[in-house]
């Protein structure tokens, strides 16, 4: 009997999952829509990264060896996103901040890969920047994992 419900619960589970894809996919292909390109001199890549939600390989961004205080900015429409106090090398290959800056990004539940991450996407132009994790730096706990082309640095003044 135990058998029984342990395979009506896996096939439950896999119901509700499909369910959810159904209302997920629609969701993501609106998202899409509503991506904005504001920079015409965007590269092939970054057009990829920012609107089809792909990831660039690990470090490959030159990005991940900047230490100048200053600000990352969205390489679409320029909005600024990180600050360089929040920067820190996770060892992952890709710039990694411990917090965002208020009001920057929107994010959602991404199903791909088979797990559950937080993506995240600059709140004014709609475009993907990459992940949140929750194994950031005792201070946020948090770690946004960003795509280094998806951003530019400004050096403060």
């Amino acid at each position: 009997m135990n058998k029984i419900k342990h395979i009506r619960r896996k096939f439950l589970k896999l119901l509700g999952m499909t369910f959810i894809s159904s209302i997920v996919l629609p969701y993501n292909l609106l998202l899409a829509i509503t991506k904005k390109i504001i920079n015409p001199n965007l590269s092939d890549e970054q057009k990829k990264i920012m609107l089809e939600e792909s990831t660039e390989r690990a470090y490959t961004s030159p990005l991940n060896n900047e230490n100048r205080k200053g600000f990352f900015h969205c390489a679409n429409c320029g909005a600024k996103l990180f600050s360089s106090e929040a920067k820190f090398d996770s060892g992952t290959g890709w710039p990694s901040f411990s917090e965002a800056l208020p009001g920057a990004f929107k994010t959602k539940i991404d199903y791909s890969y088979g797990m559950k991450r937080i993506e995240y996407h600059c709140a004014n132009c709609g475009v993907h920047h990459g992940h949140v994790f929750d194994d950031g730096p005792k201070s946020t706990q948090k770690r946004f994992c960003n795509n280094g082309l998806c951003l530019f640095f400004k050096p403060a003044d």
